[in-house]
């Protein structure tokens, strides 16, 4: 049986024939193709700015086609291994060892560890950050936690029932990391629940992966996008490599602090993290990042110090990392991510009708849980197995050393400590901006100063203070250094005053970049247009340090 054509089809067929009669039969197959090829190049390129920006792309574009000239690659590559090499400094690795000795040394090789820590840097009041933990290793609060990792060394909280004591110690740290968090108000909703992790970074990465597998699973999102401030730490880039997040890195305001009408305008239908009002009403995740003060800024607030909240007593926080390797002064590779609430732990599947039963708005409910945050394995040959961080072992000894820096110090310690922390904290800033040289960048809430110049250059000066002795932080856009302030630096701050000041001095009457210093180093790296230049740099000096 046949259907009888429409006549405009027919006509429209006869029109079609007669126009490609005019081309050879291998330009018709070839076009085809040919369009294919050029749709999935324009398809790639803008893919690239989607990710990069249409300036980073169109710099990338303009540097590649330079190195293709003859010796430009070449003379770069040298210069690269320059700046390498200066990176290095004068690190000597004659008699590293390669392989295992021998014979073993036996209790000789503590002496062997003692010789090669009188090398380290005398980092007494020196350092910012690093070392947060008052007087010496030898004594008080150093010793107490050096003993606790040491009599609970062997232990590992992945055997629990081995290990009660570590799994006690562990959640008795969250729980009391929670609660000075808010979660005994009644704003938090009172089910703070969380883990031990090795360190900030893995505090942020399991936030960041359980925001972006609760969002798949509520609202479907299979392209997550995240949308930070610019100042925001490194571990957000690291977390949207390693889970395949887009990540938007937004313009800090005049005060250099979060922007939210410039944040509102990246939000879409993939956002997963954002800022409090905003993540409450678009009905995505926010993640607070307290690694640095989590320990201070609660107990400031208590003392007075006008200190806006950052707990789960704010609405649309949905997680929080906490160093407690830090001002909470325990020892390093100790830190806490918490999430706001314990309900839904069973099946992913039923998340939306779950929390439509539960009545909870989506900032009330934190986006991980047992599927979103736990490693789960039910059909391995070992045995059953789950994990709620990225590690599986993890050192039991650590976590013990946790829970006695918290249990020995109590409130009233935090709180005594703090207070020496920001009285030394205002000192310095008002020191720094009693040189005229200097401008203080921003408004410091805490016990962290940056401070720059329009006189002198601020790297030449870090190198001057490096020659003292001091060991402060780097900063870029703008150029200027910072100053972490711990209990070290309490007993120390009219020494780091003078010190400023005579280093600003030095460079303004004999600029210049010092002998072996970095000030050249970070100068040309701020210029560089080509950040993929400078990504390569810092890859290279890396692959040749391990």
């Amino acid at each position: 049986m046949s259907f009888p054509i429409p006549p405009w089809l027919n006509q429209y067929r006869a029109s079609a024939n007669s126009f490609l009669s005019e081309y050879e039969p291998l330009i018709l197959l070839i076009a085809p193709l040919f369009s294919l090829l050029i749709a999935r190049i324009l398809q790639s390129i803008f893919l690239v700015i989607h990710e990069r920006g249409l300036k980073a792309t169109i710099i990338s574009f303009v540097m590649t086609a330079i190195k293709l000239v003859p010796g430009v690659k070449k003379y770069i590559d040298s210069e690269k291994q320059k700046i390498v090499d200066k990176l290095q400094g004068s690190s000597n690795r004659d008699g590293w060892r390669t392989e295992l000795p021998k014979s073993g040394l036996g209790d000789n090789v503590l002496v062997q560890m003692r010789d090669e820590k009188q090398k380290d840097v005398t980092w007494q009041g020196k350092c910012s950050g690093t070392v947060y933990i008052g007087g010496n290793e030898n004594e008080g609060h150093f010793s107490l936690i050096n003993e606790a990792c040491s009599m609970f060394a062997h232990t590992n909280p992945l055997h629990l029932s081995v290990f009660p004591s570590v799994v006690r110690f562990e959640a008795e740290v969250v729980a009391m990391t929670a609660a000075i968090l808010g979660s005994k108000e009644k704003a938090s909703g009172g089910q703070i629940c969380g883990n031990m992790t090795s360190g900030g970074t893995e505090s942020i990465l399991l936030a960041v992966k359980s925001s972006r597998d609760y969002m798949k699973a509520k609202k479907g999102i299979t392209k997550p996008e995240m949308i930070i401030p610019v100042s925001a730490h490194s571990a957000y880039d690291k977390a949207a490599q390693y889970f395949k997040i887009k990540l938007w890195r937004v313009p800090v305001d005049k005060e250099f602090r979060a922007d939210v009408k410039a944040t509102k305008r990246y939000i879409n239908k993939n956002t997963i993290m954002e800022l409090g009002d905003l993540a409450s009403s678009y009905q995505i995740c926010f993640h607070v990042d307290l690694c640095l003060g989590g320990f201070v800024l609660p107990f400031a607030r208590k003392l007075g110090y006008p200190v806006p909240p950052f707990d789960f007593t704010v609405q649309g926080v949905t997680s929080i990392s906490v160093d407690v390797h830090k001002y909470g002064l325990a020892p390093k590779g100790t830190s806490v991510v918490l999430y706001r609430n314990r309900e839904i732990r069973k099946k992913k599947k039923s998340y939306s009708l779950y929390l439509q039963k539960k009545g909870y708005h989506s900032y009330e409910v934190l986006m991980t849980y047992i599927h979103c945050i736990h490693m789960i394995v039910t059909e391995w040959t070992g045995g059953l197995y789950v994990s709620p961080t990225i590690a599986g072992s993890r050192a039991g000894g650590l976590i013990a050393g946790a829970w006695a820096a918290m249990i020995s110090l109590g409130s009233e310690g935090y709180l005594e400590n703090t207070k020496e922390i920001m009285e030394a904290s205002k000192r310095i800033q008002k020191g720094i901006q009693d040189i005229p040289e200097l401008f203080v960048i921003g408004r410091p809430d805490m016990s962290i100063i940056a401070f720059g110049s329009d006189v002198v250059d601020i790297f030449e000066v870090n190198d001057i203070l490096s020659s003292k002795g001091w060991h402060l932080n780097a900063l870029q856009r703008p150029n200027s250094v910072h100053i972490c302030v711990t209990l070290q630096h309490v007993p120390v701050v009219q020494i780091f005053l003078k010190d400023l000041r005579d280093s600003v001095q030095t460079v303004k009457e004999n600029p210049g970049p010092v002998n072996g210093g970095f000030a050249p180093i970070y100068g040309a790296a701020g210029k560089m247009p080509d950040r993929v230049m400078v990504q390569d740099l810092l890859v290279e000096f890396m692959d040749s340090s391990c």
